[in-house]
Parts: C-alpha cells; structure tokens; sequence
C-alpha cells in the first residue's frame, strides 16, 4: 500500500486541488494538511486529531479514510505503557506470643459482658418499680396530647414542603449541535456511554437533543453552534481541537491534553 502522505497528496494533484482550497473546505490549517502530506507527525497535536484530520481530509478527496486511519495506527502510533499497580503486594502480620490467635472471646471480653447484663437488669427492675408510682392526670394527658398533635401537624407542613423544593431542582442538562461548516465531533455522556462516536458533520447538519447530568465534548474546529438548555452558545475561533465539559451549572474549557476521544 503507498505511504499516508504520497497518497493524499497524489490524490489532490490528480484533482488539480490546492491546498488553501482543502483548509476552506476542512477548516483543517495548512500547515497541518501539508504536515500529514509530508508525514511529519510531531508537527500535529497528537494522535487523536492525527486520526480525526486523515477522515476530514480523506473524505474531501473521497478516499477511503478508515483505510487511512488503519495504516497509521499500525506504522506510527505509538502503544500507551501499561498503569502501575495501585495496591502493593500484601504483607505478613505478626501475631505476638500470647495473643488470642485462635478466635475464641478473651477473659476481659467475657468480664465485660457480664457487667453490661448486670446494668440492664437494675434497669429493668428501676423501671418495674417506677411503673406503679404516679400516673398522669387527665389534664396532663389532654395537653400532651395537644402539643403531640401540634407539633406533628408543624413538622408534616415541614416535610411536605422541602420535599417540594427537593423535587424542582434537576441536574439534567439538554444539549444539541448544528454544524456550520465540517467538523469533527467526540460527544460522551452519563457512564462514558458514546452519543456521537467521533463522527465529521457536515455543514448545516443538526444532532438530536441529548439529556444527560454532565456532557463531555471534543470539536475538530469551531464550525459548530452549540445549545445547551435551549440556549445558543458560540463557540470561539481556534487553531486547534477544542474540549468542554457541559454540566446544568455550565460549560468549563478543557487543557489540550484532557480532551475525551472516541478512539
């Protein structure tokens, strides 16, 4: 199979296409299309978008960029090293001489025990004794009875009402996208569970509306509008890949090298 870059850019000559003409179209810079052409990796952002700009750019010259995207994973991406462990070998615990090693109850165990029975049969018989010495008045009995109901009657109202406020606080959050020119999109939801599994739109191209407590979003360029509970959102111009975590309370910018992938 010929090299990543000398079919792309055998492709572009063969259809009389410059490279500005490409970036208009892809809104992928220059520099990165004519760095994929030379296979000059490190110039690009990273393996992601390496993947995300070979479809872009393969579906503009209708080539077939799966193709593409499979060569370069086998030849030059390079494998992630594996996590260390997070629990360490366990150790060897001494039992010291003369220790209760074999699992039955120890003498000040036992002691303990009896003294607590004691303490509850003084209580009992304190009870008994108590039981038979007053009894309350009718009056007494009426007014107890009264504040019982007030105060049951205050703390329902109570309940009833916080649950009410407890109930109209929601943490879903809507968001839909509208393509305005071709973009690569990477959206996750709840559970790490793929809406739209790193998919190129194309311009004028409206997503369903997802629900979900927090949204993770990684955009190939800002060609995109974006509405979150209802309200259009823009999003700024950028040389490279963009990443926002979407949650009811906002949208937060990711760092570069935070941005969830699809891959």
């Amino acid at each position: 199979m010929p090299e990543i870059g000398e079919t792309l850019r055998e492709a572009r000559m063969r259809e009389r296409i410059d490279v500005s003409e490409i970036e208009a179209q892809t809104k992928i810079r220059a520099k990165y299309l004519r760095a994929l052409e030379n296979e000059e990796w490190d110039l690009l952002p990273g393996p992601t978008f390496v993947k995300s700009f070979l479809r872009t750019y393969a579906a503009a010259l209708g080539l077939d960029g799966k193709a593409l995207v499979e060569e370069y994973r086998l030849h030059y991406e390079r494998p992630s090293e594996p996590p260390e462990p997070i629990v360490s070998s366990p150790r060897k615990v001494r039992v010291p001489r003369g220790s209760n090693a074999g699992g039955g109850p120890s003498r000040g165990y036992l002691a303990l025990v009896g003294v607590v029975g004691v303490v509850i049969v003084l209580l009992i018989v304190g009870l008994i004794s108590d039981g038979g010495k007053s009894k309350p008045t009718a009056g007494t009995s009426a007014r107890t009875d009264t504040t019982a109901k007030h105060r049951a009657t205050h703390d329902g109202g109570s309940h009833r009402a916080g649950g009410t406020s407890t109930g109209a606080a929601s943490s879903v959050v809507a968001l839909s996208l509208r393509a305005t020119g071709t973009v690569y999109v990477c959206l996750i939801g709840e559970g790490g569970k793929r809406l739209i599994d790193g998919q190129t739109l194309e311009a004028g191209t409206r997503t369903p509306t997802f629900h979900a407590k927090q949204f993770e979003l990684t955009l190939g360029n800002n060609a995109v509008a974006l509405a979150i509970d209802g309200t259009p959102r823009t999003v700024p111009a950028s040389s490279g890949a963009i990443g926002y975590t979407i949650t009811r309370s906002g949208r937060r910018t990711l760092a570069a090298g935070h941005l969830p992938t699809c891959t």
